[in-house]
């Protein structure tokens, strides 16, 4: 009996070579493609017979980590490997805490995704070997994420007025006027503040700035 397999990502390129990886192998069945972890959870009210999920975790609406926790709260049969390209110790220690059975990077050779499905089926971890050697070391050095400083992130000067505004919980019109902007500028400056920070709304922004100190 086959494997029935969901795959989760909103690039459509990746889809494709995904679904590839996983064609090359006999005793797993795709049943569908999700844009998003919005667009899975929809998906899997109509169609529930699946026995995996590989999924990504930077899509927009909901995230890979959110939708496995939406999975696992309602779902708990399903097991999910994440498939993404972030090799990050913090989307490493927030996905296995959301619930997922493995983690592997997108780079992952068909034979040991394939092998990774099997020991995920059968109730083992499926991590990438790269970042089993990091989840040895979170375990010895646990390492509490919300108190991390990503001194990675640059916003501009703009970026952190508009972020400053945002946090005072004045929407896109007001903001505009404060800055004397037009409203689509505020949405573009917003978008590319999301983008850099790699978060989903205002809230995780606003959180993520306040504890990089950009605001």
């Amino acid at each position: 009996m086959s494997i029935r397999i969901a795959i989760v990502d909103d690039n459509i390129f990746l889809q494709k070579a995904i679904a590839e990886k996983i064609s090359f192998f006999d005793d797993l069945a795709l049943k569908f493609i999700a844009n998003d972890g919005n667009d899975l959870m929809l998906k899997l009210e109509k169609n529930r017979s699946v026995d995996l999920i590989l999924m990504d975790i930077e899509m927009p609406k909901c995230n890979g980590i959110e939708a496995t926790k939406l999975i696992k709260s309602k779902y708990p049969q399903i097991k999910i490997i994440m498939l993404t390209v972030f090799d990050d110790e913090a989307n490493l220690f927030n996905a296995i805490k959301a619930g997922a059975e493995g983690y592997f990077l997108k780079e992952v050779e068909p034979k040991e995704l394939h092998q990774g499905i099997l020991e995920a089926i059968n109730d083992g971890a499926a991590i990438h070997p790269r970042m089993a050697l990091k989840t040895l070391k979170l375990l010895r050095n646990p390492i509490n994420f919300d108190d991390i400083i990503d001194e990675n992130i640059k916003l501009t000067l703009r970026e952190i007025e508009v972020l400053k505004q945002l946090s005072k919980g004045l929407n896109y019109n007001n903001i505009a006027e404060n800055l004397f902007l037009s409203p689509s500028t505020v949405r573009k400056h917003i978008e590319n503040i999301y983008t850099k920070l790699q978060v989903h709304n205002k809230l995780e922004a606003v959180e993520k700035a306040k504890r990089n100190n950009l605001i």
